[in-house]
């Protein structure tokens, strides 16, 4: 039975994953889309609620690293600051939902605002520390804050509800 549960989770882990490599790319099209209505999240934060933990915390890592080496976005080096942040949205999300059992949307606004928490201080690493350059928190919170509010409204609207069309799918479909 674990080996089944094992199945279906690379299964749905891998179907994100493409999810994730497909909407950025129909966002690119238009200059600064991807960065406003942050269209790779989608797929991680969905991920995170059927998903347990590791795989959740593998989706967000895979998916900005194979979108970095097919398209080049997320651009170097931020492509490892994106891995971070959303590997961390499937993983605190995931374990907070699926671990804790704290509600949809207190799970999904506390691992939106860890995994923001994750890119400021993975900003300031890549900028500051390695790269020698000034670290300006505002600007670094303004883009991840106001510039990325449209996406940010959307995954808080639209994410609660696919995720309880998924799970009802889910369960619908499950074979006892």
């Amino acid at each position: 039975m674990k080996r089944v549960s094992n199945l279906q989770q690379m299964i749905r882990a891998s179907l994100l994953i493409a999810l994730g490599l497909i909407l950025p790319y129909l966002f690119h099209g238009v200059k600064d889309a991807g960065t406003v209505f942050l269209p790779m999240h989608i797929p991680i934060l969905i991920g995170a609620f059927i998903l347990q933990p590791y795989y959740a915390l593998c989706v967000g890592v895979l998916t900005p690293l194979l979108s970095h080496i097919f398209t080049g976005m997320p651009p170097f080096p931020f492509v490892y600051i994106m891995i971070f942040e959303l590997a961390s949205y499937g993983l605190f999300i995931s374990m907070f939902y699926n671990k804790f059992k704290i509600g949809v949307y207190p799970s999904l606004i506390s691992g939106m605002i860890l995994g923001r928490i994750i890119n400021i201080l993975g900003t300031f690493v890549l900028l500051h520390i390695i790269m020698s350059k000034p670290f300006n928190l505002g600007v670094v919170a303004s883009g991840l804050f106001l510039k990325g509010l449209p996406g940010i409204v959307i995954q808080i609207i639209l994410i609660p509800i696919i995720v309880y069309a998924v799970q009802k799918s889910l369960r619908s479909n499950t074979v006892c």
